[in-house]
């Protein structure tokens, strides 16, 4: 794979709720299909701060390549057999990288007011949606980071994900993601406060969601290309 873009995924929390697959798959494009684990699908909420984003040879500019930011998404095997990730919404706080990536490459970035910060031990993250709507949507979250954990099989199928998917001048397009395993730590919220889900179309989350923290990894990102549906 060729890089067409670098950046770095600091100080995440992988927020993680059971869904029926039929709910999850009336929701996605033609050639997509739903995968389910443990007898569900999944939906993420994952709150970050992004930093570092650059294209290759250019160096990273600091008002620009460093801000929080939030996705909603689910996971699914294309039409070719692969797996990897559908975004239900992204959230930025650079509006200049929310046109570029809504230009070019058809994902639903939304421009937010967003922080990321460190709190007394505590990942402290907010966010209120500013465009495009709904108005309202917003997604505040206090987690508390835990012991290590080790990779098994239910954090694999949830992070462990080198494809993203989208819909790009009427074609469902794919682009592949490089980076090492995720160091991952249990998690414990201590607040959450969001409806971003909700703003994506799918129902209200029910039960407790599963949480993992991370202190993130480097990325690299290719091209999209074209998938047959």
């Amino acid at each position: 794979m060729t890089p067409v873009m670098y950046q770095q995924w600091r100080r995440l929390t992988f927020l993680h709720w059971r869904y029926p697959a039929e709910v999850v798959q009336a929701l996605l494009p033609a050639g997509l299909t739903v995968q389910t684990f443990d007898g569900t699908a999944w939906v993420g909420l994952i709150p970050f701060l992004m930093v570092g984003l650059r294209a290759p040879r250019v160096p990273a500019l600091p008002r620009l390549s460093r801000f929080p930011a939030t996705n909603v998404r689910t996971y699914v095997r294309g039409p070719d057999g692969d797996t990897g990730i559908w975004f239900f919404s992204l959230d930025a706080a650079r509006l200049p990288a929310v046109l570029a990536a809504r230009a070019g490459y058809g994902l639903p970035y939304h421009w937010s007011d967003m922080a990321v910060r460190v709190d007394g031990g505590r990942l402290v993250y907010r966010g209120r949606r500013r465009w495009p709507g709904p108005a309202g949507a917003h997604c505040d979250a206090d987690v508390v980071p835990g012991g290590p954990v080790a990779a098994g099989a239910a954090e694999q199928f949830l992070t462990a994900r080198f494809r993203l998917y989208s819909r790009f001048a009427g074609r469902l397009v794919a682009a592949d993601a490089q980076h090492g395993p995720w160091p991952l730590r249990r998690g414990r919220l201590g607040r959450l406060d969001q409806n971003l889900i909700q703003a994506a179309g799918l129902p209200d989350p029910v039960d407790e969601p599963l949480v993992h923290v991370s202190p993130g990894v480097s990325v690299r990102i290719g091209l999209w290309y074209p998938l047959r549906t």
